[in-house]
């Protein structure tokens, strides 16, 4: 990233008092950014922000009133839209059309508003998601529209896909310049630990952590679906150098090619954490995509991203904090 570029910039951040958004959020400011993040109303939680809520603007903005986004988007000079609505495998399946339709509704809204009001660049934070259960694996860009996405996670990823799209239209259409991030599993500190709508590492933090010593903990699936994990600092950082480098409406993977099954995944869980746990796979329950990981040479080419943080390293800060906040 270049101070340079973002200095001053008016960036209106969506999400941005969500886990990954608040991050992204903390850089923008540190970079000297002029940052404004909507909120839905008065009693939404903007916690994750507490410690750079006077550095920033904090606007009531309902994402899904489209004249509520064109307003509060007026003069800003780049919009990151990271509002969106998804959770683990369980609420997944369970809610695909609601799902699709508000994921769906907050982005044309954003889209069309930036246009409208002539913002100088969008991001559209899409999703690994795309992709379907059978891809070649590392997953390279072409293969984002193959197929069906992912059945356990088909509503989100058909989202994704339409988001994709429509941004490479209106950039053909109307000259904008939008950049377009295909980010893999993000985990870190301020994650969702709620086990009804959590990803898995929150969710096996929480289970491993909360169980009593000698007992055990069951985990979904068999333990053999794998995953190429990405830190939060590492997704925030590379959201901002794709809209500032590559934003010609063409699409990015950010993730890493360090690809980890969930057995391994829990056991380093356990490990980290010092507990005295049995882990229990019950093979009956879906296990979601069999294999995901990240190819990664377009990102380095294109913008010369590569991922820092470790996995052990990430699993660390982010055990410690839930320590900290549970």
């Amino acid at each position: 990233m270049t101070s340079s570029f973002w200095q001053d910039k008016k960036v209106f951040v969506t999400g941005g008092a969500g886990f990954i958004g608040s991050h992204l959020v903390e850089m923008l400011v540190a970079q000297g950014s002029v940052v404004t993040v909507p909120i839905r109303s008065e009693d939404s939680n903007i916690d994750f922000l507490a410690g750079i809520k006077d550095k920033i603007h904090i606007v009531i903005v309902d994402l899904m009133n489209f004249d509520n986004v064109v307003s509060a988007t007026k003069n800003q000079d780049i919009v990151m839209n990271l509002a969106a609505k998804v959770g683990g495998i369980e609420y997944n399946i369970k809610n695909p059309a609601s799902i699709f339709r508000d994921n769906v509704q907050i982005f044309l809204n954003v889209i069309e508003a930036c246009r409208l009001n002539n913002v100088e660049r969008l991001l559209v934070t899409s999703s690994a998601c795309v992709y379907p259960r059978f891809c070649t694996i590392p997953t390279p860009e072409e293969e984002g529209f193959k197929d069906m996405p992912e059945p356990t996670n088909d509503g989100y990823g058909f989202a994704k896909r339409v988001e994709e799209f429509l941004g490479q239209k209106y950039a053909k259409q109307y000259g904008m310049k939008i950049a377009i991030a295909r980010p893999y599993n993000a985990f870190g500190p301020r994650d969702n630990f709620n086990p009804e709508s959590s990803h898995v590492i929150p969710a096996l933090i929480k289970k491993v952590l909360d169980a009593p010593d000698g007992s055990t903990v069951e985990v979904w699936g068999n333990g053999k679906q794998s995953r190429a994990f990405l830190y939060v600092e590492d997704f925030a950082r590379g959201l901002m150098e794709i809209t500032e480098k590559y934003a010609v409406a063409d699409v990015l993977n950010i993730g890493t090619n360090k690809e980890t099954t969930i057995e391994d995944l829990v056991n380093l869980i356990v490990k980290l954490s010092n507990k005295q746990v049995k882990i229990h796979f019950d093979a009956t329950k879906p296990t979601g995509q069999p294999r995901r990981n990240c190819d990664n040479r377009k990102a380095k080419e294109k913008i010369a991203f590569e991922a820092n943080i470790s996995l052990s390293d990430g699993l660390k800060r982010t055990i410690d904090w839930y320590i900290q906040n549970k």
